[in-house]
């Protein structure tokens, strides 16, 4: 079956919540909150209770990144210092390990902030190619609702759409 991309434009935000609303509230059946982007060029912090809670996935960047830079860090370090041919004098130890502490917390935090911020550019999809669907008037004044869509539900969508009063409607097939 074909999958569309459907884009709605709304010049009113309370509009968009409605539709976003109703799908909500199942008017379409088939048609889940999962596939709704909203593209809005102020922040809506109400559109969380529209919307539901969306997962981030940031954290684990951060968490992957913190354990990748102790656990390399100091094994960096410890493959650097230890010369095994040399056996060391004096009581002193082959990896010393205070010094390799502070170097691997240091390496911790590092790594910890480029997975941050590589998760944070996944995560937004900033690195992405810009749609063919994107419209430059979401920056200005209006507000999109981005969905993809199978065939059998793009009309009903298009009549709840037009139901609360959008702009245009742009489409476009995926597959």
């Amino acid at each position: 079956m074909k999958k569309y991309h459907l884009l709605g434009l709304f010049s009113n935000f309370d509009e968009a919540f409605a539709a976003i609303s109703d799908i909500r509230h199942h008017k379409i059946p088939g048609v889940q909150l999962e596939d709704v982007t909203v593209i809005s060029p102020i922040e809506h912090p109400e559109i969380d209770e529209v919307l539901g809670a969306r997962p981030s996935h940031v954290p684990k960047f951060t968490l992957v990144g913190s354990l990748f830079g102790m656990s390399a860090g100091f094994l960096f370090l410890a493959t650097a210092q230890a010369n095994f041919a040399v056996q060391p004098q004096g009581g002193k130890p082959v990896i010393p390990l205070p010094s390799n502490i502070v170097l691997s917390y240091e390496m911790l935090i590092l790594f910890g902030v480029l997975f941050t911020l590589t998760g944070f550019l996944l995560g937004a999809r900033l690195l992405r190619k810009r749609k063919p669907l994107y419209s430059e008037k979401v920056s200005l004044d209006q507000v999109g609702i981005e969905m993809e869509l199978e065939e059998k539900y793009i009309e009903p969508v298009k009549a709840l759409f037009r139901q609360h009063q959008v702009i245009e409607i742009r489409e476009e097939v995926v597959k």
